[in-house]
């Protein structure tokens, strides 16, 4: 089908701009902007709404093998479009873990099957992420392994782990780590400070992302991989990613939605819901976030999706499982940035569609002429309260439940194909 888009506030991250203006879809490309209708396109009226590139979400947990109850591929995907996700980078921590190019297979099959957006699989680094043998990296990156990473699973092993980097290195792969120390991290529940003394939560120092993290760029230095940091949720860990980054290695970061938008005080009386993996932080910690995103600093904001059933919410907040939902309410959420002036429209989708995709090497988050066509159509000023019962995903822990929100999506587009009407 070829679309017309007309009176849409192009959102830009390429350059950097936001302008009213038109922009056509042909055959599931861009076309071009601001020129007449293509002979025979539907013509469709934005009046005034954004149109952005589609986000693409980096390190999405999908149920599908061994939880399916929690999230399955048509669930995940279902949420995704509502939200104005066009691409799903989702993590091998599933049960067994994305390890074998017979598993990657056969997941990147059944998301061809189920899902109305776009899915790609990162594979394990380390054979059911267990930290003592590295994966076939090669073999995966064959059957279409776009990263390696054994998500919240640090490896403590250092010489299987530099094995794995060197590995990685020599066929261009891309390793994800999770910046923590195991030891000092483990069994934590929040971030030590007089909150987590006063409400008697085993606790974690900031200091151990940092420890991590200089472990993880020591490998760097050693092996030369390319390298990804998942999560930089802390202001001590800003320094080391700036170093390493003026020292020319081939680094990047992340950061989840909710460490910008939430913080250490937000558990109130042992909410569940606000459980998560790093635990929230401090809120200088959360302004140091937003402005490392604002500079370029953190390249990429992604959801970091985790279904958790609700019986394993419904525990004291020591014992509940870590971890919230975030597909559907990672715009909303992050426009909390905008409206509060400390982030632009088209610095957000940066982080949230341009660097994702070019770190990754896909053609996507792009509004330039030959780009594919995935797209979402959202109002940044309409207001709601979310109720988390009339969200897509199996699971609704959303620590955004009862909140007031702005900005909703109108249409997402896959390829050309609309895929969410929010009408």
């Amino acid at each position: 089908m070829t679309l017309h888009f007309i009176n849409a506030r192009l959102i830009d991250p390429e350059a950097g701009t936001e302008d009213l203006g038109s922009l056509s879809v042909v055959d599931g490309m861009i076309a071009r902007r601001d020129d007449s209708a293509p002979v025979g396109a539907r013509v469709i009226d934005c009046a005034g709404a954004c149109l952005a590139p589609g986000i693409v979400d980096w390190g999405v947990k999908i149920g599908e093998p061994g939880e399916r109850h929690r999230e399955s591929f048509k669930s995940a995907a279902l949420a995704a479009a509502a939200g104005g996700v066009t691409t799903i980078i989702a993590r091998p921590d599933t049960a067994p873990a994305i390890d074998t190019p017979e598993v990657l297979e056969f997941v990147t099959r059944r998301a061809e099957e189920a899902a109305i957006v776009r899915i790609r699989h990162m594979a394990a680094l380390t054979k059911a992420r267990a930290g003592r043998e590295m994966t076939e990296i090669g073999f995966l990156l064959d059957a279409g392994a776009i990263a390696f990473t054994d998500a919240m699973h640090v490896t403590t092993d250092t010489k299987v782990l530099s094995r794995a980097f060197t590995y990685a290195r020599s066929l261009g792969a891309l390793v994800i780590g999770h910046p923590q120390e195991p030891g000092l991290s483990g069994g934590a529940a929040a971030t030590s400070g007089k909150f987590a003394s006063l409400r008697g939560l085993p606790a974690v120092h900031p200091m151990a992302e940092r420890i991590g993290l200089d472990r993880d760029i020591g490998l760097i230095e050693m092996t030369g991989a390319r390298y990804h940091a998942d999560q930089i949720t802390t202001a001590r860990s800003l320094p080391a990613l700036e170093r390493a980054k003026k020292n020319g290695f081939d680094v990047t970061a992340g950061v989840s939605i909710h460490h910008l938008t939430l913080n250490e005080l937000d558990v109130g009386d042992y909410r569940t819901f606000f459980k998560l993996t790093p635990p929230l932080r401090s809120e200088d910690d959360r302004l140091a976030m937003v402005e490392a995103v604002a500079s370029g600093l953190i390249d990429v904001i992604g959801s970091f999706h985790t279904p958790q059933d609700e019986e394993s919410k419904r525990l004291p907040f020591e014992d509940a499982a870590s971890g919230a939902v975030g597909l559907e309410t990672l715009l909303p959420a992050a426009l909390r940035l905008y409206h509060a002036g400390q982030l632009t429209l088209p610095q957000l989708f940066r982080a949230m569609a341009l660097n994702p995709a070019r770190r990754l090497g896909l053609p996507q988050g792009r509004l330039a002429e030959g780009a594919p066509a995935d797209l979402v159509l959202f109002n940044p000023d309409t207001p709601f309260v979310l109720d988390r019962f009339k969200l897509q995903s199996k699971s609704k822990n959303t620590p955004f439940d009862g909140a007031r929100l702005e900005g909703k999506v109108i249409a997402t587009y896959v390829g050309g194909r609309q895929v969410f009407s929010g009408a």
